[in-house]
């Protein structure tokens, strides 16, 4: 039965819907053609004046870590290019899960971003009921930074190579550990990864975040960690830890003298950490290329370049396809790895 004209005047603007449910009559074709239109134009000024109110990035880590330290060098500069205040907020848990469910169910309006990480492509094949799918949850809108990372183990360790720790590991089987920001992170893989290559027998301590675990590495708690360059510069500057490798396939410009892992002799190491900003699934296209546009603006910045640099951080930006190519290859990638070892989070 279909609607009376009053009961059509009163349903939601829906244009698509309210064309299609409004009788055949003359006046009522030309008032809902009228409607229509005026629903796709505050559906295109909703996206116009986006935004109008603060925006939230959800970081799914402690405060402290690289993701983190990352997310807040960068949210004031995003802020001022979009006219609104951004504001970082850390919801930690579960590698980073806990943050990327609550982003995939927030409104899709712009207003409330993750902090994207190695996370969405590893947590798929490493949970096994994770309740959303990060290659279709989420609307990538640009990268932001790419950052290496670094192995460490704690200052009194009698090692000052890749090649004695593997030897003190191997003397020593099962009884040292190495600790990462929790299990699933692309820390704790990049741990596996070297348990792999070079035959360890060393033992996972997950922490609830990386501020955590580096003071319990700079208290000796545990022995060894692989961390992000922007969180264990300022101790490996000040000595609290030792650093032994970097992870990328080229030495990183603030610590030149730091070999990488290849060139310690640890064949076909590489593992890096990038970060980007995602917003939920169906946010309209306008609002991801506002938000994209201001990036990089931002990123363009010598300034930025600057503050960038003194963090271990590289600029790393495109855009929101160039950030969905990247996600798809590292989905793949680990995959392999993961499923190769066995390896699984819960």
């Amino acid at each position: 039965m279909r609607p009376t004209f009053f009961e059509t005047v009163r349903m939601p603007l829906n244009p698509f819907v309210f064309y299609l449910r409004t009788p055949l009559n003359p006046f009522v074709f030309y008032l809902r053609t009228l409607l229509c239109l005026l629903g796709l134009l505050l559906a295109f000024g909703a996206s116009a004046d986006f935004p109008d109110k603060p925006i939230k990035i959800l970081v799914g880590f402690a405060p402290g870590g690289g993701s983190d330290i990352l997310a807040r060098t960068v949210a004031p500069a995003l802020g001022e290019a979009l006219g609104q205040a951004v504001i970082v907020d850390n919801l930690p848990g579960a590698g980073g899960n806990r943050a990327m469910a609550e982003v995939a169910r927030a409104k899709p309006d712009g207003y409330t971003l993750l902090m994207g990480t190695p996370g969405l492509a590893t947590n798929a094949s490493l949970y096994s009921n994770l309740g959303f799918d990060p290659l279709i949850a989420f609307e990538p809108i640009g990268l932001i930074g790419s950052v290496q990372n670094v192995l460490l183990v704690q200052k009194d360790l009698p090692v000052n190579s890749v090649a004695e720790l593997i030897a003190y590991i191997k003397a020593r089987p099962g009884k040292l550990n190495y600790a990462s920001p929790g299990t699933g992170t692309s820390l704790h893989l990049a741990g596996e990864l070297f348990k792999s290559a070079a035959g360890l027998d060393i033992v996972h301590v997950p922490y609830k975040g990386g501020g955590q675990a580096m003071t319990d590495l700079m208290s000796g708690q545990v022995a060894v960690m692989f961390n992000v360059l922007p969180s264990a510069l300022p101790q490996i500057k000040a000595g609290t830890v030792k650093a032994l490798a970097v992870t990328g396939r080229e030495r990183a410009t603030v610590l030149p003298d730091l070999p990488t892992m290849i060139g310690s002799g640890v064949a076909n190491y590489t593992a890096f950490t990038w970060n980007g900003l995602l917003a939920p699934s169906a946010t309209p296209n306008q609002v991801i290329q506002v938000i994209n546009q201001a990036i990089q603006k931002v990123l363009a910045s010598p300034e930025m370049a600057k503050r960038y640099a003194s963090i271990g951080t590289d600029v790393m930006s495109g855009t929101p396809d160039t950030f969905k190519v990247l996600i798809q290859d590292e989905t793949k990638k680990w995959r392999q790895i993961i499923e190769s070892n066995g390896l699984k989070a819960e």
